[in-house]
């Protein structure tokens, strides 16, 4: 991979340059974080059924790619988003770090895809070649002509005080080639090519308080002369495909986008994300690396730890994918096989997959914590704990003693010396009534969700009417009909938080297997909110991430927050069912 001039900074091979700088703990960051990061680099490269005549492996690169600008914005400029699956010629980062230490440095590697046309070629009667769509050689393999592609890395390493001066530009380039892989008893020619790729990374950096800066890395495609009306798969030749990049530095802490600390939040909102949506990378705590991909991601993403290897479908789940790849037949696979390297690859670890690695794709359990032991109450304790003086007082049954707990008062009686236990014994005998006033009655308490039967029992669902049900939020009962606006809680997921305000009608109140409520909502803005209501298809928010609003007279009049029925907030927590006979 050759490098241009660098104007500000150092650029240098994934693998390593003596930089002459300090040595960076990101770095090794960056190998523990690639399984995730090779999940965006080749997620959407080839689909299940991994044969190259699959419909949707016709139309491949789907994320993070960019084009040369002339051709991307042939009818029109790029109408910025954080959707990484959308065309664009660039992609722009803005995120927060924190500077721990003096000298400072960032570091930036840039990820990508460079398309590789592998062209099957047959040998001819006068020695010369000719392309073809597929050939078999004397030993019956199959070797057919498909896109490939080879991943590119470039990393980059600036001191923060060099960017705070003024912007760094890097140039980057991935060069063309050809390699040619002659077949067996010479029946023709496996060709592989390569059109040169250019892009360029600027680095700015500024400061917003002491020890609090945004920077912002934009990477751009730089390719020039490219026809604007070229075909698509021809722009794809020239462009940086599954584009994403890992941040980190030495000195310097990164600051989550999705849950910033509330001292941060409007220097996190004013954050530009263009095309692409940066994350905490690392294993938590936050520490020094940042994931900007085209795909969004949750803060810490990872890769299952029982998944086997990569089927380059992230969306997908590993056990039916495997199982529906087993089921191929031998045709099929041999397609798969001539397809595509990493689609033979695939194939050779679902066939010799042990069953006790099969086992683990069924499933694991993560969310569960241990329930603590309930506490003992101080006035049990103190009765346990009596000393042996006390014996000479009537002893309560073991079944008294956990129905109601002894009162603080006679607690301190019972755990008295010796010569105030010879005065408070009782004189008169057993059958004589006491003059000691009985405790008062705990009051009921009310039945929860968790006496109900359990989901796998008959009856789990008896009085369960999700359109007729009710929960209270703010002191409302909101249910089907009711109009709310939706507040996504900071710890939510990024799709939900960009739903952040916008009202929504519910449609139901659904009764989790754990107990957890949550209501199904349809957006007001949404045109196919009608639609998505007849198929069942909503958006679906916890009780305490929606404020209730009184109904409008029509969906263009703005709603008002309903009148609280108390005047305290309430929370629900998750088991919390709060159900009513009607709406």
């Amino acid at each position: 991979m050759a490098y241009g001039p660098v104007e500000s900074g150092t650029v240098c091979p994934a693998t390593g340059m003596d930089t002459g700088l300090p040595p960076d703990p990101s770095h090794g960051v960056f190998e523990q974080i690639t399984a995730v990061a090779d999940a965006v680099l080749y997620e959407g490269y080839l689909l299940y059924p991994y044969r190259r005549s699959s419909a949707k492996n016709r139309v491949r690169w789907q994320f993070g790619v960019l084009f040369p600008r002339q051709w991307v914005e042939a009818d029109g400029p790029v109408v910025p988003g954080v959707s990484g699956s959308a065309d664009s010629w660039y992609q722009r980062t803005e995120c927060l770090l924190r500077v721990r230490r003096p000298g400072a440095t960032v570091r930036v590697r840039l990820r990508h895809l460079q398309t590789q046309r592998k062209q099957v070629e047959e040998a001819g009667p006068d020695g010369g070649h000719r392309p073809v769509a597929s050939l078999r050689t004397d030993d019956g393999t199959v070797h057919l002509t498909f896109d490939e592609a080879v991943p590119r890395e470039t990393e980059i390493v600036v001191p923060l005080d060099d960017l705070l001066r003024g912007e760094s530009t890097v140039p980057v380039e991935a060069a063309a080639g050809e390699e040619i892989e002659p077949l067996p008893g010479r029946a023709g020619r496996v060709v592989r090519r390569r059109e040169d790729v250019r892009a360029s990374v600027t680095l700015t950096a500024e400061r917003l308080t002491d020890d609090v800066f945004r920077l912002r890395v934009r990477t751009a495609n730089a390719v020039d002369g490219l026809e604007p009306r070229a075909p698509r798969d021809e722009a794809l030749r020239r462009a940086l495909i599954a584009t994403h990049t890992l941040i980190g530095g030495d000195g310097v802490e990164f600051v989550s986008l999705i849950d910033p600390p509330a001292e941060l939040a409007d220097q996190t909102r004013a954050c530009r994300n263009e095309f692409t949506f940066p994350v905490l990378a690392d294993e938590p705590p936050a520490g020094p690396v940042v994931l900007s991909a085209p795909i969004i991601l949750p803060d810490h993403p990872q890769v299952a730890p029982e998944s086997p290897g990569d089927l380059h479908d992230a969306a997908e789940i590993d056990e039916i994918l495997t199982l529906r790849t087993m089921l191929l037949t031998d045709e099929e696979k041999r397609e798969a096989r001539a397809t595509d390297p990493r689609a033979a690859a695939i194939l050779d670890r679902v066939d010799t997959m042990p069953p006790e690695i099969f086992a683990r794709l069924h499933g694991a359990v993560r969310s569960l914590t241990p329930v603590p032991a309930a506490p003992v109450p101080e006035s049990a304790a103190s009765v346990t704990a009596a000393p042996a003086a006390t014996s000479s007082v009537p002893a309560v049954p073991a079944a008294t003693a956990s129905a109601a707990p002894v009162p603080a008062s006679t607690a301190s009686v019972t755990a008295a010396p010796a010569a105030t236990t010879s005065v408070t014994a009782p004189s008169t005998p057993a059958n004589a009534p006491s003059t000691t006033p009985a405790p008062a009655p705990s009051p009921p308490v009310a039945a929860s969700a968790s006496e109900r039967p359990v989901w796998w029992q008959e009856g789990a669902d008896d009085g369960l009417s999700p359109t007729t049900e009710t929960v209270v939020v703010d002191g409302v009962p909101v249910g089907g009909g009711s109009r709310v606006r939706l507040r996504p809680r900071r710890s939510a997921d990024a799709q939900d938080m960009f739903l952040a305000g916008r009202t929504a009608e519910v449609a139901a109140v659904f009764h989790d297997v754990d107990g957890s409520v949550h209501l199904a909502v349809t957006l007001d803005d949404d045109p196919a909110s009608e639609l998505h209501t007849w198929y069942g298809r909503f958006l679906y928010f916890r009780p305490d991430e929606l404020e209730p609003l009184e109904l409008a007279t029509s969906r263009d009049e703005p709603s008002q927050p309903a009148p609280a029925a108390a005047s305290a907030r309430h929370t629900t927590t998750d088991s919390e069912t709060h159900r009513s006979g009607g709406r």
